[in-house]
């Protein structure tokens, strides 16, 4: 089981990789959370322990921007914060669980499997097929007509945006929350920019068009005639 570990402190980050490693875990470790969103968009991981209070992009806006994207991966926060209010917080953010610090790496381990026998219960999210168009989540693969699209972080964010949205239609705002993040400032044309982008290799070389742009609205993914 890989476990990605995001925390800002280097004495805590090498306690809780050599308790995890310890326990069998293969472990891979960030000290924020933009360095932690750059290692999941290039590797899947069976579950993530995130600090809350990280330098920059916080923990839960990372976990926020994640489950925007479509990533269930399960998350175990850790926080000094122990208020009733601080644990909804982060469950409603889309953590799966939450442990305050001072923890024993014993419990750590034991909420983390936990986790990944929850999930192994549901398994992983079957392959998404849309007319030509075929999505498989856990090995971050999308194709047409059987050729793999090879997508950039930022490409393959919006893609799972509209494919999580498929048939519904997604807002600027919600392309750069997805994309970009809740705490950035997009200017200019960066959205159609990353729009035009994706359909140059999403759907232009292909006969059947599954992009289509609301002047004024956003943009729709959908298989023709849907």
């Amino acid at each position: 089981m890989h476990i990605l570990v995001v925390e800002d402190e280097p004495k805590a980050a090498r306690h809780l990789e050599r308790g995890l490693r310890a326990a069998s875990f293969e472990v891979q470790t960030c000290a924020s959370a933009e360095q932690g969103l750059v290692a999941c968009a290039s590797h899947p991981f069976d579950a993530l322990v995130l600090d809350v209070m990280l330098p920059g992009m916080s923990g839960l806006d990372m976990v926020h921007q994640l489950r925007s994207l479509g990533v269930a991966t399960p998350v175990l926060f850790l926080s000094a914060k122990d208020a009733t209010e601080d644990r909804i917080k982060g469950l409603n953010e889309g953590g799966d669980d939450y442990l305050v610090k001072p923890y024993s790496l014993p419990e750590v381990v034991a909420r983390l499997r936990a986790l990944l026998r929850r999930g192994s219960q549901t398994g992983n999210m079957q392959r998404v097929e849309i007319a030509d168009l075929v999505w498989e989540p856990a090995s971050r693969r999308i194709s047409r007509m059987g050729k793999r699209i090879d997508l950039t972080p930022k490409e393959y964010a919006l893609a799972t945006l509209l494919l999580n949205h498929q048939g519904e239609v997604v807002s600027r705002n919600q392309i750069i929350q997805a994309v970009w993040g809740l705490s950035t400032t997009v200017e200019g044309n960066s959205v159609d920019v990353q729009v035009l982008r994706l359909r140059k290799k999403l759907d232009d070389p292909f006969e059947t068009k599954l992009i289509r742009t609301l002047r004024g609205v956003g943009i729709v993914l959908e298989a023709p005639g849907a």
